[in-house]
């Protein structure tokens, strides 16, 4: 049997500053076992800080900026327009950035509209031209979610305002699922498709596939890649294609210690468990992190790896 990578042990004393999300969602889990292993394999009077965040371009930015050491953002390729100055990133680029690993999450872009609307497809929508109340997040530069829900909706020709609607915009998912379960909304575009509130209100909505030009533009402009919902997942609904919104990014920076970069990665790959046993009791594709945790796949980052972290993807016996 091909022996695990070896447990790391960094014998000076760290401080280190991670940020995570708002404090109660699963990148803050993530940042509280990361701190806690990594304390655990390091000097007697290691201080690790988790700071609130919001977990998206705020992330990206503080940790290019050098206000934190380590930070969470989803989606994980939302990151790579930091590396080149695309997007909310064009005027201020960090090529520097370096990631630790990938927590996978299944995830997904959707747009879904009410069925007293009688659209099934983007080109239905646009031929009717409905009144529509969107329920999603706010389109601030920070939300991911809101800035990928009003990219689509503008590439897609859907004018909401135009027509005579207008946005219900919260910070988290939960917000705008309350607007569509209370029936303030008529129409949807937002993440978390494992949460119990899309199979609540999902009998009531048609979801739409996003048009292959609007998605190959998005890629082509953000580098923000598409992906399908499968057969069933929305129980009845044939597989489509829309953006993809999967996986929890540990981003870091080129100048963080060797040491350090390859102690988290190991803590990622080879402590897995104890982040997995957070999430058992749900199916893996209804999770927010999608289990059991593959630590090659782990190593797959569109954000370069730290050379550090690097090491330890390396060293895997999978990968020898």
């Amino acid at each position: 049997m091909t022996a695990r990578p070896a447990e790391p042990r960094i014998r000076r004393s760290l401080t280190l500053h991670l940020k995570g999300d708002w404090g109660t969602a699963n990148l803050h889990r993530v940042c509280g076992w990361i701190s806690q292993e990594l304390t655990d394999r390091s000097g007697p009077h290691t201080r690790i800080a988790i700071w609130n965040g919001r977990g998206f371009s705020d992330s990206v930015r503080a940790v290019g900026r050098g206000e934190v050491d380590i930070a969470m953002t989803t989606p994980a390729a939302f990151a790579t327009a930091a590396l080149d100055a695309r997007g909310v990133y064009r005027d201020e680029s960090f090529p520097e950035l370096r990631a630790l690993g990938v927590v996978p999450q299944r995830d997904r872009l959707v747009v879904g509209v009410h069925k007293s609307i009688g659209a099934t497809t983007f080109a239905e929508l646009r031929e009717r031209k409905p009144r529509l109340t969107v329920a999603t997040s706010v389109d601030d530069g920070v939300n991911h979610v809101g800035l990928a829900a009003h990219a689509l909706l503008d590439r897609a020709g859907v004018d909401v305002r135009g027509w005579g609607g207008g946005f219900l915009s919260d910070e988290r998912p939960f917000e705008s699922f309350e607007h569509v379960l209370a029936g303030r909304a008529n129409a949807v575009v937002h993440e978390a498709v494992m949460l119990p509130h899309w199979q609540r209100f999902g009998p009531d909505f048609d979801f739409l596939e996003v048009e292959p030009e609007v998605l190959a533009s998005l890629e082509a402009d953000f580098g923000w890649p598409a992906a399908t919902v499968d057969d069933d997942f929305f129980p009845g609904r044939r597989a489509f294609r829309t953006l993809d919104f999967s996986d929890f990014l540990v981003l870091t920076r080129s100048d963080l210690p060797d040491d350090v970069a390859h102690a988290v990665a190991w803590v990622l790959g080879e402590t897995r468990h104890l982040i997995e046993q957070q999430y058992r009791h749900l199916p893996p594709e209804r999770s927010p992190i999608t289990y059991p945790l593959h630590p090659p796949t782990m190593g797959r980052s569109p954000v370069p790896l730290h050379p550090g972290a690097a090491r330890y993807y390396d060293a895997l016996p999978e990968n020898r």
